[in-house]
């Protein structure tokens, strides 16, 4: 005869796990910022970039993607430098998306 499954440890166990990955991928998002430099700003100008990136288009999220890419393949110095430059422009200009993506491939 079978036993019984144990819901509530089963449940228990599965929030242990949700908690743990949500606490390790907090984590990894606060070293991200670390490494790319983005601690140095304020909480508020790093909330603002952040809501601006997650209205932002397509074609804006794909630059930034190659961005991305291009500092975790170890381009990362040049493509801090990169961003750091339009930052300010970005907002201002709609040819500030490019820039980053067309650098960092030329690296």
């Amino acid at each position: 005869m079978r036993r019984p499954r144990n819901f509530d440890a089963e449940l228990q166990a599965l929030t242990a796990k949700a908690k743990a990955l949500k606490t390790k991928k907090q984590g990894q998002l606060g070293e991200l910022i670390i490494a790319i430099g983005a601690d140095a700003l304020t909480i508020e100008q790093l909330a603002g970039a952040l809501l601006e990136a997650v209205g932002a288009d397509a074609a804006r999220k794909e630059a930034w993607r190659k961005s991305g890419a291009a500092f975790f393949r170890g381009d990362g110095a040049h493509v801090r430098k990169g961003v750091g430059r339009n930052a300010g422009g970005a907002s201002a200009s709609g040819a500030g998306p490019q820039s980053p993506s067309g650098e960092a491939g030329a690296a």
